[in-house]
């Protein structure tokens, strides 16, 4: 016997063929949806973490940036400090300049030299006096010059020669000359001589104690 469908198989088909599709449409649309929404939940996470770093990231740039104004300030604190320091000791050390001045003018003025003035400004001495001749002048330049320690660089400024009445039948012919020269601080002479300290210790002592300051003829 032979049988015969005379139903419409092709619409059925068709029709599970569309079920299936839909369904398939919609098994896609609903795994779309939930790795969208994951994707979207682990977005969000990485961002509020971001964003958490970033708010302790600037906490801690504040925190840094106030520690770094306080040790600005407290450089300028030991800044000011030290400079206070240095001044007082260039006070303490230049106390006894003049002392230093006088007896390094005992010392270097040679024979037949008589100062008649002298004037410091800060650390330039301003020198007159009167020599018998000029060499005796440029002797003093020497001195003043190269052997002494507490001054330096001696400039004459100017010299004049004239003639002076000794008595009835004396006369003779002397140099008026005025001179500057620098005078050290007593820092610098230390720091000069602290290389030589241990071969000129007693040249040393000697600077530290000046001696008496006689007048000289």
């Amino acid at each position: 016997m032979i049988l015969v469908n005379l139903l419409p198989h092709r619409e059925a088909a068709r029709k599970r063929r569309r079920e299936a599709f839909f369904g398939a449409l919609g098994i896609s649309a609903l795994v779309g949806g939930l790795l969208c929404g994951a994707v979207y939940s682990w977005y969000q996470t990485q961002i509020s973490g971001q964003q958490g770093k970033n708010a302790f990231l600037k906490t801690e740039i504040t925190r840094l940036e106030n520690q770094i104004k306080e040790i600005s300030g407290l450089q300028q604190e030991i800044a000011a400090l030290r400079a206070r320091q240095m001044a007082v000791e260039d006070l303490q050390g230049n106390r006894n300049l003049p002392v230093y001045l006088l007896d390094e003018l005992v010392r270097q003025l040679p024979d037949g030299v008589y100062i008649t003035s002298m004037k410091q400004d800060n650390q330039v001495v301003l020198l007159t006096g009167v020599a018998q001749s000029n060499e005796r002048v440029s002797e003093l330049l020497r001195n003043l010059g190269n052997n002494s320690p507490w001054l330096t660089r001696p400039e004459l400024i100017e010299i004049t020669g004239r003639t002076i009445t000794l008595g009835a039948r004396d006369q003779r012919r002397v140099a008026n000359f005025s001179m500057r020269v620098g005078l050290k601080r007593a820092t610098d002479v230390q720091k000069a001589a602290a290389p030589a300290a241990g071969s000129s210790g007693p040249a040393l002592g000697r600077l530290a104690q000046p001696g008496p300051t006689a007048a000289k003829s």
